[in-house]
């Protein structure tokens, strides 16, 4: 094996340890090798490597131990009942290191969620990468070491420390949405439970469940689902035409699901069941993966899907079966204009309006906190082939052209508050639901503010309706009253619409410290070391590519922009004193001898990426590089 630094493992420092039967360090771990997940709950791409790591945590039990560091974003993701809440929702069997002052975050130099850093058994940082898609890495990593540190006789095995928290039971667990059914039931999207469930009017008693509550993607009367987040009603002629009523967000099985109101069964209408690990995509349905689908919308002739897990709008046609982006370009953050050029932050809740100019598809972005809307302009079935700057493909068709984006409440990935008044000061905090109230104004399900508030496109005041709910994920409008879906709570509950209410409660910004760089010129790096047994995949040139964009946006006056390499020379504005640096990278590697660099025939390439967030503070003296890893050992 490659000689590795010996650089010994920070200690593990934070309020309070989950899933243990108590508190955790790295000596009580000696002689296993330890994972560290930084995660945070809100972040789609943590939920990602989650599941990533089951099957890892499975092969290696006796030898492994994954340790999640929550270091939260958001100011609710600090509160001790959210994050047990999280561990429960998201069925993490792991123990867990809650670090609210993100002062593991710290020791570790973490700047992404989610970051991974192995420990080997003898205390020693040995690798650590950025973002997601590293399992396979992992593996061949973790085999390495259980076989060298086997044969040092400092390998033990065994049970590990996890201890799994007592098991709740209620009706319904983390339910996510609402969809209204024509004969006035209402049907709830039941996430913890993989289920979907038909209630009564009452909102409490049950006609059926959809689905048998196992994990899992099947099709049939006794179909299995895993995590649906969103549902939406087909027009009634589209359903005659398809045979399904009702196209359900799969989330964590990458589907979006047809389900027959009239005898229950379910069948898989788009995704292959493999999460999306490009940029782009298209084509016929079921051969097209897709990644995290949060919720989905009937509008302008066609399924909007918010595909949370890449930042994007895609397009379903059921009667052809074909799919298509819509809008966004993967880039995370918030932008407007074109479709084909704008930017999101995981898209969770879809409403429509119909107005006099045509209909609106109103949505909000939990990772910007934001409210924004997009409407046709144009042909929406022109397709323009797109090369921008902020991307990471170097062409792709986007169908999409004819709709305009344009964000009404939000600022940007690290501003949150609780705040009414004007738009353009207001302030969400991680929102997940929208609908359109009878007066036209939009309604706001502010999970992490545990309120409702109202949006008045005539005016642009933002104002409050409900409050101390409990992390609100939907809002059905159901004549004077409000169905709010609380999904911590495990339930829908009826309110009276009252006159709104006035709330500042201050704003935020993520308590994540800015790196200090250099004013004047930063050299960017991005490491990356392929897996053993693995080669980068120059057969066709250079097989990597660095996209870089600040907000705001003069912040750089070179570096910006997308090109080959891992490598950038940036510069900074004369008088910037800091901002936000977007930086997006992806490498290809396959199978191969790296040593001669032979690859075989039919050999498996594998496609990792990342995109960083980083807000920055120019300060005299400070370093004048930035170093990135997006897999490094």
């Amino acid at each position: 094996m490659t000689p590795r630094a010996r650089v010994r493992a920070p200690q593990l420092t934070g309020r309070r340890w989950l899933n243990t039967a108590g508190d955790l360090s790295l000596a009580d771990l000696r002689g296993k090798v330890v994972l560290l997940d930084f995660w945070t709950s809100c972040c789609v791409n943590c939920l990602h490597v989650l599941d990533e790591l089951r099957p890892l945590e499975e092969k290696f039990a006796d030898v492994l131990v994954t340790v999640g560091v929550h270091s939260p974003k958001f100011a609710h993701e600090a509160e001790p009942a959210t994050l047990d809440a999280a561990v429960d929702r998201y069925g993490v069997h792991h123990p867990v290191l809650d670090d609210p002052e993100l002062a593991t975050w710290q020791a570790y130099a973490a700047r992404a969620w989610p970051t991974l850093v192995v420990v080997d058994p003898q205390g020693y940082v040995v690798a650590s990468m950025s973002g997601e898609g590293h399992a396979h890495g992992l593996d061949v990593l973790v085999g390495e070491l259980v076989a060298e540190h086997e044969a040092k006789g400092t390998l033990h095995r065994g049970t590990g420390p996890y201890v799994p928290a007592p098991a709740a039971g209620s009706a319904l667990r983390f339910p996510a949405r609402a969809v209204r059914l024509p004969d006035g039931a209402v049907l709830v999207a039941d996430t913890a439970h993989h289920q979907l469930v038909e209630l009564e009017p009452d909102l409490e008693t049950e006609r059926r469940r959809f689905g048998t509550g196992r994990r899992g993607l099947s099709d049939g009367p006794g179909a299995t689902f895993a995590e649906p987040q969103g549902a939406a009603l087909l027009p009634p002629e589209v359903a005659a035409r398809v045979g399904y009523d009702v196209v359900v967000a799969d989330s964590v099985n990458h589907a979006l699901r047809g389900l027959s109101l009239a005898d229950g069964t379910v069948r898989t209408v788009a995704g292959t069941g493999n999460q999306l690990r490009r940029r782009e995509g298209g084509g016929p349905a079921l051969e097209q993966d897709l990644s995290t689908p949060w919720d989905v919308a009937w509008f302008d002739g066609q399924v909007v899907v918010a595909m949370a897990g890449v930042h994007q709008l895609w397009a379903f046609d059921p009667v052809e079966g074909v799919v298509r982006v819509l809008a966004g370009t993967t880039a995370e953050g918030v932008k407007d204009g074109p479709a084909e050029q704008a930017w999101f932050a995981q898209t969770s809740g879809f409403a429509v309006q119909a107005t006099a100019d045509g209909e609106v598809l109103w949505f909000v972005d939990a990772e910007t906190s934001a409210l924004r809307s997009l409407r046709r302009t144009g042909d929406p079935d022109r397709s323009v082939p797109v090369v921008t700057d902020d991307r990471l493909a170097n062409v792709q068709s986007v169908a999409g052209a004819g709709y305009e984006v344009r964000t009404h409440v939000g600022q940007g990935l690290f501003d949150f508050g609780f705040r009414d008044g004007p738009a353009a000061q207001a302030l969400l905090q991680h929102p997940l639901g929208v609908a359109v109230a009878a007066d036209g104004s939009i309604l706001v399900a502010d999970t992490y503010n545990g309120a409702v508030r109202r949006y008045d496109p005539a005016t642009g005041e933002v104002t409050t309706v409900l409050r101390d709910l409990a992390e609100p994920s939907d809002v059905l409008v159901d004549g004077d009253t409000l169905v709010v879906v609380e999904s911590a709570a495990h339930r829908l509950t009826r309110e009276l619409t009252p006159p709104a209410l006035r709330v500042d409660a201050g704003a935020h910004r993520v308590q994540r410290p800015p790196t200090d760089l250099a004013p004047g010129t930063v050299e960017l790096t991005v490491g990356f070391t392929p897996p053993s047994g693995q080669k980068l995949d120059d057969r066709w040139g250079d097989p990597t590519r660095l996209v870089v964009a600040s907000t705001p946006p003069d912040l750089l006056t070179e570096g910006a922009g997308s090109a080959e390499g891992l490598r950038r020379t940036l510069r900074f504005a004369e008088g910037a004193e800091g901002g936000v640096l977007h930086v997006s990278v992806q490498a290809a590697a396959c199978d191969g001898d790296p040593e001669t660099g032979e690859v075989p025939e039919f050999a498996a390439c594998h496609l990792y990426q990342q995109d960083w967030g980083i807000p920055v503070r120019l300060v005299d003296g400070a370093a004048a590089e930035l170093p990135l890893d997006l897999r490094g050992v």
